[in-house]
Parts: structure tokens; sequence; C-alpha cells
């Protein structure tokens, strides 16, 4: 089944705001990896907008990785109700929140910004305890708190990685 035939033919003004939050403005369409897509996008999206920020850096990524959070919840559970689907491929609101995760700490330097990257879609796709176990919370809830779990998994390495191998 393709990602448009499960989008309903006419909904509320609320709905085609979760639609658009939950597919991260139509990256959860592309193919192949929507996941990988979104995180990158995610972490090009960091880069840029830390350009241009450049103070207080690490506060307004925990604020943002927060709303980011509140908001893809119910805007995953509305997708996921709508589509008949548990936890659909094309909703990367998700990877977005648990990308944000490593990117609090991680300086701003490609090797860094590229390991954040691949470490957080390692975690994500083997899903290491108890990432499973949130994966099965319900609706939204689960969708996006697994990938938060794998954010945080990311987090640690990246800040082992930080302290035992600084050259990196």
């Amino acid at each position: 089944m393709s990602t448009s035939a499960a989008k309903p033919e006419a909904s509320t003004p609320r709905r085609n705001w979760a639609w658009l939050v939950g597919t991260f403005f139509g990256i959860g369409e592309l193919h192949p990896g929507p996941g990988t897509w979104a995180s990158v996008v995610t972490v090009l999206l960091w880069w840029t907008l830390s350009g241009v920020i450049q103070s207080h850096l690490s506060a307004i990524a925990i604020v943002s990785t927060c709303a980011v959070i509140a908001i893809g919840i119910p805007a995953s559970t509305i997708v996921a109700r709508e589509s008949g689907m548990k936890d659909p491929g094309f909703v990367v609101i998700d990877e977005v929140a648990g990308q944000m995760i490593p990117l609090i700490i991680a300086p701003l330097r490609w090797k860094y910004l590229l390991a954040s990257l691949i470490l957080f879609r390692c975690f994500d796709i083997l899903k290491p305890p108890p990432l499973r176990a949130l994966e099965k919370l319900p609706e939204g809830t689960g969708i996006v708190l697994d990938d938060v779990g794998a954010g945080l998994y990311a987090l640690l390495v990246l800040t082992a990685l930080m302290k035992f191998w600084p050259a990196l």
C-alpha cells in the first residue's frame, strides 16, 4: 500500500497539520529509508541554524527537542489512526526527535555531526533493550519514545567518544 493511498481524502485542519508534522513536511515520503532521510535533514537543519544562532545552542537544542517530542506524539497518534497502521514508516517526526538528542552535545564539526547521525540510526534500527519495549507503548507514545531512547543511547556513546577519543 502506498503511503499516499493511506491518507484520508478529506480531513480537518488539525489532521492535515498532523500529517504535515508526522511526515516532517513530506520527508517521510522519500525512499528508500525515510527515517534516514529525516535524520540527515535534521542534522543539516541543525548545522545551518546553529551557524545563524551561535549562542545558547545546547539550551535551544533541549527546548527544541522537547517541543518536537510534545508535538510529535499527538501528530503520530493521529496519523497512525487515520492510516490504520500501528507505526507507519512515513511518520518520521520520531526520527527528528531522536536525532536531535545527540545534537545537544555534538560540537559543530562534520565528524561529530556524522557520528551523531550514524550512532542514532544504528540504535534506532537495532533497538537494543529497552527500546523494543518502548516501541510497544500505545500509539504516538510508542512511535516517538523508542526513537527518543535511541537518541539517548547515541548521546551517551557520543559523550564517551568525545571524552576518550577527542581526535574524532
